[in-house]
């Protein structure tokens, strides 16, 4: 590595700090490095197009991940995604995602594991490692405490030492020291006044200082401001390109004085120890020659999401529990729910994935039952609004010059047009392109009046049936997030009435316009549709009709992308639409209804106790409806475990506080957030964390432990083969005190395991105990504290439910 740094005048070195394009950083042929290249992920690769071309393998959420339990699990699906990115001839995923679930407004959280520190650095562990198991390196984001996106790109956290250390940092810590991650993002925010770009303390002193960090830090896309502060703070990598604050402001900075070489040189060499790492250095042995076997992406994609689903209730009225249902005997099921149709598979923003196929539950339902016993009703469709043309629709872009000449076409998943950089079709430039013609077939699923719009910013024509229905352009409007200023806003543009079945051809053709002089050429735009609204009453009278007729009511209820996505936090925790309405009379008209809940986060369900079970299945992925049917009819268990407290209201929540105040958002509730908070509170959730049913029962035997471990025997007591997530809580007791009488919580997960066991059979299982679980951080002193003194250690199947206990001193 000091040969080839030794090779490299200042003007390279600079330039390879900096991004090439949107996804890449520049080759350097002089010292035999290819262009490193990265991905979005984290429940997929999608490569570098924002394009369907290459499909993607799509993993369930994040949260979902957590929901299992499973480092194991977390490490296989790591594995899957290294395979992915080799395939697709992708360095460095961006990913995974440990931030913490601080409220439950936070928009992005369906792409975070959990509430808890421990529980996230454990599958976060798991994760980073199944990915390095393939020679593919990871960025552990984001660097820190970006738990929230309302002001992302400017907003100052504010967080005192104890809490940054015992909450926010902890993941980085545990993961960084047990998987020694290639790479980290530094986010957006600030902490405690300073830009993380630029975060000397946090990026030198404790992550490479104190935890031995060795890889490289790259900037979330644009979070890098400053020459001199990135440079100084720590920050290795500019992204995106080919504009940055380092390739030439850096050399010429180094010349005028600003910054010494010396750091540039460092910053060199973490990219070059990453290059060789993953395999782009020549003469550089990668870490990983021969990648691990293959493994098969849908199936694992349905095992993750079958582990992850959370059965929270299965009580039917005064007849006990309703699944596993008996597809022997189930004669008829009446499904209900526009997501039922058209699954939410995963969440929106960057980690959008392309997958080749869906499996949404209906299609996995009526596959798991004979012809002719699945009925269906909308009943209620929580998207009112124009989204980008999907559903029933065959789309393609058409590329033309300034002559009228198509120089290239792409195949489009959606009416979304959203090229950045270099991604454009085969053949076409940003210089020879003028117009781009998103054009193709609607075939109606229902005949009416069909609403068509536009998103994006400049002149365009729509056209349906051959004519021409709106002519006009947008102009751009105001906006907290840069990229949403940049794409517009939804805008209806005219009604059609359509025959159901009967094919029309819609085009919307849009001139770019010079785009050579940007310094990240983008195009950014959506040809949107809605399908004609129905009178929501009758809606849900039909469904409630059907279910009274069935033996058993299906209703899947879901967010939506504009309720729960990327870039924006939610104001409440309600299910858009009539959703809670269709719940109810579908409910009072069959007693064994079940309710899935196709969503990446929290959302109230104030019928949860009219309702006979009730199923969490977050973003369950591609094979979502496959593994729902699997689950439903007892083929596999429910094994998720909530891996965040769910409250019955948002009123019932003590930590919600997403919006900053004059550009700040303190983070007053210090170490207090999740269960730590709902404990403080002495208030009740609706399901606490750690909660999951599962279809036989368990008998805790015996608990023993030590400071290090604990020894933990369960047996299955039910009548089928089972799996149990044993949980351990650490309770201090009144003599156990910490520095300067600091609060301890009530309670703090100290380890866990998953474990099998067939009926009547038992098992031992030994469990690590978190060392933290037994400290504070002295802000004072500036070190961690033993807090000792007496304990309860609690064996538990939930945090509501625990089997054993045992004292403990420390």
């Amino acid at each position: 590595m000091e040969t080839a740094l030794g090779k490299l005048d200042l003007d390279a070195k600079a330039r390879l700090l900096g991004g090439r394009d949107m996804w890449s950083l520049p080759a350097l042929p002089e010292i035999g490095l290819a262009p490193l290249v990265m991905s979005d992920g984290p429940v997929g690769v999608r490569g570098v197009r924002w394009s369907a071309d290459d499909p993607s393998v799509a993993l369930p959420s994040p949260t979902a991940l957590a929901a299992a339990w499973d480092p194991a699990l977390a490490r296989r699906a790591g594995r899957l995604l290294a395979q992915e990115a080799r395939r697709k001839g992708v360095h460095v995923l961006l990913a995974p995602t440990v931030n913490l679930h601080r409220s439950p407004l936070g928009g992005r959280h369906f792409e975070c594991y959990s509430e808890d520190p421990y529980l996230t650095g454990e599958i976060g562990t798991g994760y980073v490692l199944g990915v390095q198991d393939g020679g593919v390196g990871t960025t552990v984001k984001h660097f820190v405490a970006n738990d929230a996106e309302t002001d992302r790109f400017t907003v100052d956290n504010a967080v005192e030492p104890r809490a940054l250390r015992e909450l926010y940092l902890a993941p980085f810590e545990k993961i960084v020291k047990n998987a020694r991650p290639w790479g980290v993002m530094a986010a957006y925010n600030q902490v405690n006044g300073v830009t993380m770009t630029e975060h000397h303390h946090l990026q030198n002193t404790v992550l490479r200082g104190e935890w031995g960090f060795d890889g490289a830090i790259v900037s979330d896309w644009t979070a890098a401001r400053s020459t001199r502060g990135g440079i100084e703070g720590g920050l290795d990598i500019a992204m995106p390109g080919p504009a940055t604050v380092y390739g030439e402001p850096l050399a010429a900075a180094v010349r005028a004085g600003e910054v010494e070489e010396a750091a540039v040189d460092e910053a060199v060499r973490n990219v070059l120890r990453l290059a060789a790492r993953v395999g782009a250095l020549d003469g550089a042995r990668p870490v990983v020659s021969d990648p691990p076997a293959g493994i098969d992406g849908p199936a694992l994609a349905r095992e993750i999401a079958h582990r992850s689903f959370v059965l929270v209730r299965n009580l039917a009225r005064g007849r006990g529990p309703v699944l596993p249902l008996d597809p022997a005997r189930t004669t008829t099921l009446a499904v209900s729910g526009a997501a039922a149709r058209d699954a939410r598979v995963l969440g929106g923003g960057s980690a959008t994935v392309f997958p080749e196929r869906v499996v949404s539950p209906l299609e996995g339902l009526t596959a798991a039952l004979p012809e002719g016993a699945v009925t269906y009703a909308v009943g209620a469709d929580p998207e009112d609004g124009l989204t980008p043309a999907d559903r029933g629709w065959t789309l393609r872009a058409v590329c033309r010059d300034a002559s009228g000449a198509v120089i290239g076409e792409r195949p489009l998943s959606s009416g979304q047009v959203q090229w950045i950089g270099d991604d454009l079709p085969e053949g076409v430039t940003h210089a020879a392109l003028h117009t781009i013609e998103v054009t193709g077939t609607l075939t109606p699923r229902e005949g009416g009046e069909h609403a068509f719009g536009t998103r994006g910013l400049g002149a365009f024509t729509l056209k349906v049936a051959g004519g021409t229905v709106w002519e006009g352009a947008q102009r751009p409007g105001g906006g907290a997030d840069p990229f949403e200023a940049f794409s517009g806003t939804p805008a209806e543009r005219a009604r059609v009435h359509l025959a159901a079945g009967e094919p029309v051809e819609v085009s919307l053709t849009h001139p770019v316009g010079d785009l050579t002089a940007l310094p990240l050429p983008a195009v950014m735009f959506s040809l949107l549709h809605r399908p004609p609204l129905r009178d929501a009453d009758e809606l849900i009278a039909r469904a409630a009709a059907a279910a009274r007729a069935a033996d058993t009511a299906v209703v899947v209820v879901a967010t939506t992308e504009r309720v729960e996505s990327e870039g924006f936090d939610r104001t409440d925790l309600r299910l858009p639409g009539r959703q809670d309405d269709l719940v109810r009379a579908v409910a009072a008209a069959n007693p064994n209804t079940v309710v899935v809940v196709n969503a990446g986060s929290p959302v109230e369900l104030p019928w949860r106790e009219e309702v006979a079970a009730i199923l969490l299945t977050w973003f369950p992925g591609q094979e979502g409806g496959a593994a729902l049917a699997d689950v439903l009819f007892g083929a596999e268990e429910p094994g998720g475990r909530l891996p965040t407290t769910w409250p019955g209201a948002l009123a019932d929540a003590p930590v919600t506080e997403v919006v900053p105040t004059d550009g700040r958002l303190a983070y007053a509730e210090g170490v207090f957030i999740g269960y730590r908070a709902w404990d403080r509170a002495c208030a009740v959730p609706a399901y606490p964390f750690g909660h999951g049913l599962t279809y036989t029962s368990w008998e805790y035997e015996s608990l023993e432990a030590t400071r290090d471990a604990a020894r933990v025997r369960v047996r299955n007591t039910g009548t089928r083969p089972g799996r149990e997530t044993v949980q351990l809580y650490l309770a201090p007791g009144e003599d156990a005190r910490a520095p300067a009488g600091a609060e301890l919580p009530a309670r703090r997960l100290a380890g866990f395991a998953v474990v099998e066991a067939a009926p009547g059979e038992d098992v031992e299982v030994e469990i690590a105990l978190d060392r933290r679980a037994f400290e504070v951080w002295d802000g004072t002193a500036g070190a961690w504290t033993a807090v000792r003194g007496g304990y309860e250690l609690l064996a538990a199947r939930s945090l509501g439910d625990a089997r054993l206990s045992i004292p403990l001193t420390v």
